[in-house]
This record gives C-alpha cells, sequence and structure tokens, in this order.
C-alpha cells in the first residue's frame, strides 16, 4: 500500500515539476542540485515518512526516514483537504528549499538545494576534506559543524567525512560514546562504533556482560549480537547449569544450533550436563535427540557424546 501511495507521489510531483519549476544558476561556490520530495505517514507518534530523490548528472540518488514533523516549519499535517506547501530546511551544509502539495496530510513536490560556501572551508579547517557530493550528503544527514568538533574531540580512529555521515545515520554521537567508556570499554574505532550501532550493541549490554564477569573486546561484542547471543539468551542457558561458558563457545552455540530446547532434550535422554565443546560436536555432527531415539529403538543404548559423535562422522545412521 505504501508503495503504491509513494508512486502516486511521484506522478503528481512530476506534475507539479512540470509547472512550478524555474531556471536557476549554479551558486559560484558550489553547484545547486534539485529533485523531488514525498511526506507520508509515519508509524511513530509525532514523526513524518520523508524522502528525498535527487536528480544529478544523468543518474538518481535517494534518502528517506523518519522526521520529526516540528521540522517541517509552516506546515500543517493535521489540516485535511489538499494544501500547496513550501518549506524549507536549514543546515550548516546548506538549505533545502521545498515547495509542493499535501493532500491529508501526505504529499510530494520537488526541492532546491543551495548550498553553504563557507561549509566546505569549515570542514576542511577541521581535517574533513568535503566534495559537492558529501555536502549534499551532509546537509541531508544534519552534519553540522558542531558535531563534526564534538567527534574529532572524541580522538576516533579511522574518522573523516563518510564517517561522520554514518554516524549521523545511524545514531553515533558523544552520548554513546561516554556511556560505552562509562562501562569500561575504551572504544575508538570509527568502523566499529558505526557497526555497535548497526548490529545493536549497546552500554546496557556491556555492563550486563561485566557484571557476569566478562571482559569482551568490540569484536566480540559485534559477533555476539550479530548471532543473537544476547544476555537474555544467556539467562536461559544459566538456568540449565551453563554458567560463565567462554564468549567465543556461546558465540559457536548460536552459528551451530546449540539452545535451551536442544539440552533440555538431552537432559530428558539422559545427557544431563554435556561440556560446552560436546554440545557444539553433537550440533556439527547432526547428532540430534532423535537420532539418539532412534539408536535406543534399535538396542543400542547408553552410547557417550563422544561414541555417538563419533557414529555420525562414519556414517553410522
Amino acid at each position: 500500500m505504501r508503495a503504491r501511495r509513494t508512486f502516486a507521489f511521484f506522478v503528481l510531483a512530476s506534475c507539479v515539476l512540470t509547472v512550478v519549476v524555474k531556471n536557476r544558476a549554479a551558486d559560484m561556490h558550489g553547484e545547486e542540485r534539485s529533485g523531488d520530495w514525498t511526506i507520508s505517514k509515519s508509524d511513530k507518534p509525532g514523526k513524518v515518512e520523508f524522502s528525498l530523490i535527487e536528480h544529478h548528472h544523468g543518474g538518481n540518488s535517494s534518502h528517506q526516514s523518519d522526521w520529526d514533523a516540528g521540522m517541517f516549519v509552516g506546515v500543517d499535517f493535521s489540516k485535511p483537504g489538499r494544501q500547496d506547501v513550501r518549506f524549507t530546511i536549514k543546515r550548516d551544509a546548506g538549505v533545502i528549499d521545498c515547495e509542493g502539495f499535501l493532500k491529508d496530510g501526505e504529499g510530494a513536490g520537488i526541492f532546491h538545494f543551495r548550498p553553504d560556501p563557507n561549509y566546505p572551508r569549515e570542514m576542511q579547517s577541521l581535517g574533513f576534506p568535503i566534495d559537492d557530493e558529501k555536502q549534499y550528503a551532509m546537509a541531508v544527514q544534519d552534519v553540522s559543524l558542531d558535531f563534526a568538533r564534538e567527534m574529532k574531540k572524541e580522538n576516533l580512529t579511522d574518522l573523516d567525512a563518510d564517517k561522520l555521515i554514518a554516524f549521523r545515520i545511524f545514531g553515533v554521537d558523544s552520548k554513546f560514546i561516554e556511556d560505552l567508556r562509562k562501562e569500561g570499554l575504551q572504544v575508538s574505532d570509527s568502523d566499529k562504533l558505526v557497526a555497535f550501532r548497526i548490529h545493536g550493541v549497546s552500554p546496557q549490554m556491556v555492563r550486563s556482560l561485566h557484571q557476569a564477569g566478562y571482559s569482551p573486546d568490540a569484536d566480540t561484542l559485534i559477533a555476539m549480537r550479530i548471532h543473537g547471543a544476547t544476555p537474555e539468551w544467556m539467562a536461559e542457558l544459566k538456568q540449565r547449569g551453563y554458567d560463565h561458558v567462554e564468549l567465543e563457545k556461546l558465540i559457536a552455540f548460536r552459528i551451530h544450533g546449540v539452545s535451551p530446547e536442544f539440552i533440555d532434550k538431552l537432559q530428558k535422554l539422559g545427557y544431563s550436563h554435556p561440556d560446552p565443546e560436546e554440545l557444539i560436536a553433537m550440533r556439527i555432527h547432526n547428532v540430534t535427540p532423535e537420532y539418539i531415539n532412534d539408536m535406543k529403538s534399535r538396542g543400542i543404548r547408553d552410547l557417550s557424546i563422544d561414541q555417538l559423535v563419533s557414529m555420525r562422522i562414519h556414517g553410522i545412521d
């Protein structure tokens, strides 16, 4: 439904474009850019889904995310029916002028981006050289000069203009970095901070692991989140007697499918507390509870886990 609605807005925006687009000269300090915008309703309270589709040098680029409705000064999203709208989004990197229409709080139109001529010089002085493409992206993502200064003070490695844009997209800021460091994780790698946000590594997760006696590094934290080795899942294992298992083995549990349910089934079959290495080997070689039951039905009983694994390796089904 949303895709059809957005497509309809693009069609209407194209109609608007033929009526209201005007020839404008390129700014002497940077090329003016233009394209289409759409606004649709968001599932998040107080927000709208805002899209910018830029047309530049024969190609298109797009940005879509939820924006606070209050950022669109002068626009009444509660007004029913159709209304013509004009609004301006002001950033340090430049100004995005928009015009078009809304109908029942949703609509489309065209935009023009006017780059600020001082912004590249200011960014260069901070050690972040940028081109026209990056300046436009920094305007869309609101990479302000203050934000660049704040990030520079964090003494992060591999910090450049692209990372600043990624930080804004994924929500890496001074508070996030400070909160991680308060929990004893002295992270300074820009790429890993972005990965933390993408995969959900939080200060709360770090605190929980430290309280449980673990001292994970950044790579281990990311791997845990990628494979779903969460503190909540670890608590389920602890209830089954698997406490203080090495984090690398817990990650292997998730990779190979060692679950609380798998352990419960083994316990019912008389394997009360296999070692973590044994559990991993069983999953790797497909020693399942069903396989053990099948062996028992054939009169092959009281086999050790090593024997079961060896039987699987040698193709005894």
